[in-house]
């Protein structure tokens, strides 16, 4: 359907895309990956014209119909779920909208009894009614009908407004709208962001039954390895395809780079041994013919490219802090709403040290809630929250602990601020752990994207040592290389850490306990991921 043939995007002050080549044909599913700023929403933005590529062709076939869903969500809070999926039919609404403005004009004049108004009236009613049957207004209510249940809505809940609905609610009426104008082709940047599992479930499914292309740009190693059969990578803004999974680049790719690295090895052995020869018997009078023959051998050779070092990413390392005493948590008959809903109902919890808790639930749980009540921000209502008496030094990441950086201030001056007696070297060799380099530790926070934010959040967090940490969605916007640091780090850390997160493939990889949030009541399974997901499908 397209096809990037060399494509090249320069800013004037960077060089985003070089010589970029990759196809999508009818109905295949691919990964767009890369760290951030390597350009795959750039790419989004040239494939729906919104920017155009400085050199190279993107060539469509057959002027295939695409559809964007972004992670700002397009939806009117104050429409209901059926209007608001009904506005997808534009070209039907604007009729709609004007057989209603005609019925209108026509019931006033027929209380003035003017005949030859309400003649050419009823000539333009005739004329739109017969409009709005070709563009299929009659089957707009039965396709609103038919994808209600498919995105998960009651006919009650139809009638409902927007604004009533959870962030993932929302997106599910977002995409019904997209599939509703039956595009070809798909674009989806980051999807699972905010969502939770449930929702992410959800989507995995629909997404899979669907038979359009799709175009996926994902930090979700989970998501793109169930949705996707072909992964497209971008670094340094060169383009590489992999044909498979997630799973399979990461494996491929890896690969790939030893092999590469012991064919250059050997032939930059080879090559030595071949200049000594003939640096030895130039000047030979037996050797000589021979020499040149092998130089000329030299020049002819295809050499191997010598392997990209790869780029560097944030490197998360917590600080070495006093252990705690063995019992680091305990709740007592806890019960806690929040305005008529009740988020937590009599519950209990034991927490030791060195546990690796994962908390899951729906959004609007309690999740957040429970965490706030750890953390003192905010008083149970019935029961108690106690943290260990001895020696428990918290570390708190909130959800959007990113958005509350203070946006005027330097990158730089936010470290010295917490760390005054920090020397400059100090203070930029911890920035560049956490992917600032050179003149970045001067941008000012309001210039940073939103990747680059949480690893600020992440940086000031960690600059204070702690043997309990709490941590609420820590790898939202982080790229595929940093939530692998953060993983390597969570692992390496001696205390005990309590995590939100929807990243399936970040919760298998540091939890040993899981804690599930259902109907009001903890549910505790002593394993990792795997072992939740086991017993869930048991009881089912």
């Amino acid at each position: 359907m397209i096809r990037f043939d060399n494509v090249s995007k320069i800013y004037s002050t960077d060089v985003v895309l070089k010589n970029i080549s990759w196809e999508i044909r009818k109905g295949e599913k691919i990964g767009l990956i890369g760290s951030n700023g390597a350009g795959k929403s750039t790419q989004f933005k040239i494939i729906i014209g919104e920017e155009d590529q400085t050199s190279g062709q993107v060539l469509k076939e057959g002027n295939p119909k695409i559809a964007h869903l972004k992670q700002e969500l397009d939806c009117n809070l104050k429409r209901t779920v059926r209007e608001e999926l009904e506005s997808s039919f534009k070209d039907i609404q604007l009729v709609s909208n004007k057989l209603l403005e005609i019925e209108n004009q026509m019931k006033v004049l027929e209380m003035t009894d003017n005949s030859k108004s309400l003649d050419c009236l009823v000539n333009q009613l005739a004329s739109n009614q017969e409009k709005f049957e070709s563009l299929g207004g009659y089957q707009m209510q039965a396709e609103v009908e038919k994808i209600l249940p498919k995105l998960g809505f009651t006919q009650d809940d139809a009638d409902k407004l927007i604004g009533n609905f959870s962030g993932g609610w929302q997106m599910k009426v977002a995409l019904g709208k997209i599939i509703l104008q039956k595009p070809d082709l798909l674009l989806l940047d980051e999807p699972t962001n905010h969502l939770d599992l449930d929702t992410i479930f959800w989507l995995e499914e629909y997404l899979i039954s669907l038979k359009i292309g799709i175009i996926l740009i994902s930090h979700d190693r989970y998501f793109l390895d169930k949705l996707c059969k072909k992964i497209i990578f971008i670094e340094r803004g060169i383009s590489e395809t992999y044909n498979g999974n997630y799973s399979f680049f990461v494996e491929q790719k890896s690969l790939n780079e030893e092999s590469q690295n012991k064919a250059f090895a050997l032939q930059q052995k080879e090559i030595e041994i071949q200049r000594k020869y003939i640096e030895r018997f130039r000047a030979s009078a037996t050797r000589s013919t021979q020499a040149k023959s092998r130089e000329k051998q030299l020049k002819k050779i295809n050499k191997i490219d010598a392997p990209i070092s790869r780029l560097k990413s944030p490197s998360f390392n917590f600080p070495e802090c006093p252990r705690s005493g063995k019992s680091v948590l305990q709740i007592k008959n806890l019960s806690h709403s929040f305005e008529e809903k009740i988020l937590l109902l009599d519950v209990n919890l034991n927490v030791s040290a060195g546990e690796k808790i994962a908390l899951l639930g729906p959004n609007g749980c309690g999740k957040s809630t429970l965490f706030k009540l750890i953390m003192k921000k905010i008083e149970p209502e019935i029961g108690e929250v106690n943290l260990g008496k001895h020696n428990i030094i918290t570390s708190y990441y909130e959800q959007n602990q990113a958005e509350a950086l203070s946006f005027d201030k330097q990158v730089i001056d936010l470290i010295f601020s917490k760390a005054p007696d920090w020397s400059q070297s100090k203070v930029r060799q911890f920035l560049g752990s956490f992917g600032f380099y050179k003149n970045s530790v001067f941008k000012y926070v309001k210039q940073l994207s939103g990747g680059e934010k949480a690893r600020l959040a992440l940086a000031l967090m960690i600059m204070r040592p702690s043997n309990l940490l709490l941590l609420d969605e820590p790898t939202n916007h982080l790229d595929l290389q940093s939530k692998e640091n953060l993983e390597l780090a969570i692992n390496n850390y001696k205390g005990t850490v309590f995590v939100i997160s929807h990243d399936r493939y970040f919760i298998s990889k540091v939890a040993n306990r899981i804690i599930e949030i259902k109907e009001s009541k903890l549910l505790s399974f002593n394993g990792n991921y795997e072992y939740f997901l086991e017993k869930k499908n048991d009881k089912k």
